[in-house]
């Protein structure tokens, strides 16, 4: 059987083994393809032919002969033509998070020669996790920096790797230093400021990389490092949470299409991190913001596909850390990924969606660790005709208020009120249903990072609102989010509350959103992973529950 190789940017005549030729085959504007007709062939001889004759001639050493001429017009044609970046390919932390992980992605990118992508990195393992850790204790009581085993882990990690990819430590020795004398500087001041917070993480990324791009090119495959805050990602001035702004797509599709016409190389990115556009600080994008790195990268360079390797199958029906058996959803769109994971669905960032969308460029996840699994694919539309229920999704540790007052009745202007507190105080709001007189509302528990909202803060909400309205403060809840087809939404429900009632469980709360794709339930802590258990089984487990709800009143939509 024939096997299709690539030929790369041919000048001279030259020898190739066929390995050698697919891994060139990624960094090269310029691409010759060719059939090689026999599979015991593996070295190729090019030449170009004796001058008349035209053509390029490809000669199999081990047989003597002719795999393949080429004629000169077409020939030319091919040389002339220039291949641009094609997609962006992220990968996560657990998927760099050691030697033999970074060779197992060097592979993966190495199995699609016919791509010319862009590559965004997170940091190695649970770098980004001790980073934050060691500047808290550099903040605290630690008298010498040397002594925090989060940098010890962090320094050991990232040396061993270089180590067992037979790289120089040279490489990053400066960036070592330079953490060591932030956190230096961190345990003088005994204060660790949000700008110093992203200074101090930042190394993680920048560090990983640089690993990654040195092995690249120690095996072979021209690649270039960049650092995002340096090729124009310009964010506000958010630290921790900042925004991308649209400076920021120009910026950096000039920057990298401008190198890659000169010089290709694959394009190595620094995931999750930006420069703010007014202190010129280097800030970052939020918990799991590579993503939205690899989907800006992909808007900005206008690429056919921006893929985010992570180290699950693709979105999957609910998380397997609560039921196991959760399975992978095979299509979804923008608006029903962008709820999934802000409702708590680890996989994607909640803003990555954005730029996707406005962009129209698919967004395919898929698993490092299975690289043959179909993943997800996420696009603009997809065929809702049959969907129901797509996934399931648990937001825990969720505040909630009741807010009760007679003012409401027939005024205007009062939720303005309630809202504007929240905005004095700086605390989003997650799910919201009201009434004539009442308004229901849960907190977001994560303003920045993974903190929680802390206890002065609450009293300082209920304070405010008191001084309009009765307020019930109701801790320990969690958002039960259903994503779907909420057209369908009197089917779904009739499900819901028939499982919920049959497990004993209370619902004290429901709000469908005006996105047509979320219908969101508030139950306590304790009961919300049984009534994940118990609604997984009941929408995905046995093909009789889907018969009975596509079948019932005879049209299955529910009118």
């Amino acid at each position: 059987m024939a096997a299709a190789t690539h030929l790369c940017g041919i000048k001279t005549p030259y020898c190739f083994s066929k390995k050698a030729l697919h891994s060139q085959s990624l960094c090269s504007q310029k691409r010759l393809n060719f059939d090689l007709l026999t599979e015991s062939c593996e070295t190729l001889r090019v030449s170009y032919p004796s001058k008349g004759r035209g053509g390029l001639r490809v000669v199999c050493d081990a047989r003597k002969n002719d795999v393949l001429v080429q004629s000169e017009a077409k020939s030319q044609g091919l040389e002339e033509s220039i291949n641009q970046l094609s997609c962006v390919m992220k990968f996560g932390g657990s998927s760099v998070a050691s030697a033999d992980r970074m060779k197992e992605i060097a592979e993966l990118i190495l199995s699609f020669p016919e791509e010319n992508p862009v590559i965004v990195l997170s940091a190695m393992g649970k770098t980004t996790n001790k980073l934050i850790v060691a500047g808290e204790k550099a903040a605290s009581c630690v008298s010498d920096v040397s002594e925090i085993n989060e940098l010890s882990f962090v320094k050991e990690l990232h040396y061993r790797t270089m180590d067992e990819l037979g790289l120089d430590k040279s490489l990053i020795t400066d960036h070592i230093e330079k953490l060591e004398r932030l956190l230096n500087g961190i345990a003088v001041l005994k204060d660790m400021t949000p700008r110093a917070r992203d200074y101090l993480v930042s190394f993680g990324e920048c560090m990983s990389t640089r690993i990654f791009a040195a092995y690249l090119n120690k095996i072979g495959v021209k690649s270039r490092q960049y650092d995002a805050f340096d090729i124009g990602f310009i964010t506000t001035d958010d630290f921790t949470n900042a925004d991308i702004l649209e400076a920021t797509y120009p910026a950096v599709a000039n920057k990298l299409h401008s190198d890659w016409n000169n010089d290709p190389a694959i394009p190595i990115v620094t995931g999750f991190l930006g420069k703010g556009c007014r202190t010129c600080a280097i800030t970052t994008l939020g918990r799991g913001g590579s993503d939205l790195t690899a989907t800006t990268i992909g808007k900005g360079l206008g690429l056919r596909e921006i893929q985010v390797w992570k180290d699950v199958d693709g979105v999957l029906t609910c998380d397997p850390n609560i039921y196991p058996g959760a399975e992978p959803v095979p299509y979804l769109t923008f608006d029903e990924a962008a709820e999934l994971a802000y409702f708590g669905a680890q996989v994607l960032h909640p803003q990555s969606m954005r730029p996707a969308r406005e962009g129209d460029i698919p967004v395919r996840v898929k698993n490092s660790y299975n690289p043959n699994a179909p993943g997800t694919l996420i696009t603009k539309s997809r065929d809702m005709s049959k969907a129901i229920l797509t996934s399931i999704v648990l937001k825990r540790n969720v505040t909630m208020l009741d807010i009760v007052s007679t003012r409401m009745l027939g005024q205007f202007g009062f939720l303005a009120k309630v809202f504007s507190t929240f905005e004095d105080l700086g605390i989003s709001v997650d799910v919201v249903a009201t009434s004539e007189v009442s308004i229901s509302l849960t907190l977001d528990p994560s303003k920045l990072w993974s903190r929680e909202l802390i206890q002065q803060e609450l009293d300082n909400v209920v304070e405010e609102l008191e001084k309009i309205a009765k307020v019930n403060l109701l801790q320990h809840r969690s958002i039960i989010s259903l994503i779907g087809n909420v057209q369908r939404s009197s089917l779904i429900l009739e499900k819901v509350f028939h499982v919920l009632r049959t497990n004993g469980v209370n619902v004290q709360m429901i709000s469908q959103g005006a996105s047509k794709v979320n219908i969101s339930l508030i139950v306590n802590d304790s009961e919300s992973e049984k009534c994940v258990r118990a609604l997984h089984s009941a929408f995905f487990e046995t093909d009789l529950a889907v018969a009975d709800l596509v079948n019932h009143n005879g049209n299955g939509n529910g009118t």
